[in-house]
């Protein structure tokens, strides 16, 4: 018996764990940006999404996972037998590899394309050819990766397979060439921001999908990956803020220098020697990044983290002071999904979105009034009431500020504030003491305000003194988030570089 050999195959990045480690940062640090997926996954990714595939997961799934085809049909007008499910795009871009071209020729346009084309065809034993008009099977990426450009599809007598990963951020489809024996493979990996569920699927015509469908390994999707695909679909994604966010990437980029290709994806692809020396210059910001042979390409995420891309780019490129360092957490249980980013030093950029509209007007208050830059974002199991979301976002919250505030150092330690609400008047004051106590007295409190406070001062672990009264309970746990709020700011002012304990510590 020969032995096989090793393929030359696709290399995955490192992890966050490696790469941290390299330049003296934890996990959390760093930020992704050569994924190309959303900053964050879409609100229907909680636990509730699974409950069901999870009492039944002991169980195959009979059926396919029709629910989800059958969904997947629906949404591109299609009959469910065009539809074939797979582990990612990547699954089908394999396997359509060594139907249409085993021993033959695979070409791709544009020529400079997705890596994994060539990949696929090694494993196929074909050979990559330039032309299109002779080869086996031709990939059509549009929009293009790494480039971000849209091309036209051509007519070629091969297979015709169309991948379109990044098609919901263009605006436009290949719906129309299915008439034409094309295979248009999508995948939930990008806009539905479940990339680490490995969801893709084909749309083709009956006949291709039965041949496609006859050479699957059965079942390659779980039936956990296919419910929170189906929970995403029954609310597709609205990339409208992520292009427009693209486009002001793509205008910051200009201004420092830099020169994006104009791009119909969820990333920017910047032409430059030697782009390798720029990956490397931001990995100690935390900020990972992908060098191609000819360029720099880079994952729009959101604001919030293109600005600390920015901040870091004016560093390196023009000697600006970055700023702040923001803390990044990430707190998930059985009932919530939170995620926070913070600076609390910052300018009072807040947007705090839960679903739980009063609190999240709340905590924004106490994050504004505290100078806080503050984005805290997630779900809750807001059918069962607000308790466990509130609860959540404040400990959320409090953990991140922990983090942030270290050992205290060179800080006042102490602050304290009044601040007053129509009739209502709160009163707070702030012990960054390292220890979590809170005295509270609220009244009237329209109903977690006091547990909203012993929250964030256990997981914080501050001492925090909060009275506040009148006859609206709006007024008075509005004037109390301020209130608390402003001491903060107060006992987080710079002041020497002691640890402010005759202890030393806290």
């Amino acid at each position: 018996m020969t032995r096989p050999l090793p393929l030359e195959s696709y290399t995955w990045p490192p992890s966050n764990e490696e790469l941290a480690a390299r330049v003296g940062l934890t996990p959390s640090d760093m930020i992704r940006f050569d994924g190309n997926v959303p900053a964050a996954p879409p609100a229907s990714a909680r636990p509730a999404a699974l409950a069901r595939a999870l009492a039944d997961v002991n169980e195959y799934d009979r059926g396919r996972h029709e629910p989800l085809r059958r969904a997947i049909a629906k949404y591109h007008g299609l009959d469910v037998a065009q539809v074939a499910l797979g582990a990612g795009s990547d699954e089908f871009i394999v396997l359509l590899a060594r139907i249409f071209a085993n021993g033959g020729t695979v070409a791709t346009v544009p020529s400079r394309s997705y890596s994994m084309y060539r990949y696929a065809a090694i494993m196929a034993g074909a050979t990559m050819v330039d032309d299109p008009s002779r080869a086996d099977l031709v990939f059509v990426c549009r929009p293009n990766n790494p480039t971000g450009e849209l091309v036209d599809v051509p007519d070629v007598a091969g297979q015709l397979v169309i991948d379109e990963a990044y098609a919901h951020y263009a605006g436009v489809d290949a719906l129309d060439h299915l008439e034409r024996g094309a295979i248009i493979l999508r995948t939930f990996s990008k806009a539905f921001g479940l990339a680490g569920a490995r969801v893709g699927y084909a749309l083709a015509s009956t006949q291709s999908i039965e041949v496609i469908t006859s050479r699957q390994a059965p079942l390659s999707v779980s039936t956990l990956s296919a419910a929170l695909a189906l929970a995403a679909i029954a609310t597709p994604p609205d990339v409208s803020e992520q292009v427009a966010e693209r486009e002001r990437l793509a205008r910051e980029l200009t201004e420092l220098g830099l020169e994006p290709v104009p791009s119909f994806t969820n990333f920017l692809f910047v032409p430059m020697p030697n782009p390798s020396d720029l990956v490397e210059r931001l990995l100690p910001y935390g900020l990972v990044t992908r060098a191609f042979g000819d360029g720099w390409r880079v994952s729009v995420r959101d604001e919030v983290d293109d600005d600390v891309l920015l901040d870091a780019l004016r560093a390196e490129l023009r000697g600006a002071t970055p700023s702040s360092a923001l803390v990044r957490h990430r707190r998930a249980t059985a009932e919530t999904i939170l995620r926070v980013r913070l600076r609390p030093r910052g300018e009072g950029r807040v947007y705090v979105a839960t679903g739980e509209g009063f609190y999240d007007h709340m905590l924004s208050q106490l994050a504004f009034h505290g100078g806080m830059d503050l984005r805290l974002e997630g779900v809750g199991d807001l059918e069962t009431g607000d308790h466990h979301l509130v609860e959540d976002m404040m400990r959320a919250f409090g953990e991140a500020l922990d983090r942030a505030l270290g050992d205290r150092r060179g800080i006042a330690r102490y602050g304290e504030a009044r601040v007053p609400m129509d009739e209502a008047i709160a009163h707070a004051v702030v012990d960054l003491s390292g220890r979590a106590v809170s005295e509270l007295d609220i009244d009237p409190d329209p109903g977690m305000a006091t547990h909203a406070f012993e929250s964030l001062a256990q997981t914080a672990r501050i001492t925090l003194h909060v009275t506040a009264s009148g006859r609206n309970a709006h007024h008075v746990a509005e004037a109390a988030f301020k209130a608390v709020g402003r001491a903060l700011a107060a006992a987080m002012t710079p002041s020497g570089s002691l640890v402010r304990s005759t202890k030393g510590s806290l």
